[in-house]
């Protein structure tokens, strides 16, 4: 089994990470979140290009753009949450 193949285990758990900061009431945890969403979108590009799972790689990119969204959200001074 190559290491292209494997990837797709640490970037589900990278994916997971991030959804559990981004659901986070600090604002510096949502933050870190977001940031973190886009390393596991370049985790599942990688994979979904060694797999030709294009449908994922054209999701990842458009997750990408949410992501980055949200980081510039989260940046510019969201309220916190109680």
């Amino acid at each position: 089994m190559d290491f292209l193949n494997l990837l797709q285990w640490p970037a589900m758990a990278v994916t997971v990470t991030a959804a559990w900061l981004v659901a986070s009431n600090s604002k510096r945890k949502r933050h870190w979140g977001f940031w973190i969403y886009l390393l596991s979108n370049l985790l599942w590009v990688a994979w979904g290009l060694h797999a030709q799972a294009y449908a994922l790689i054209a999701l990842q990119f458009c997750l990408a753009v949410m992501n980055i969204r949200g980081a510039r959200k989260t940046d510019a001074g969201g309220k916190e949450t109680p």
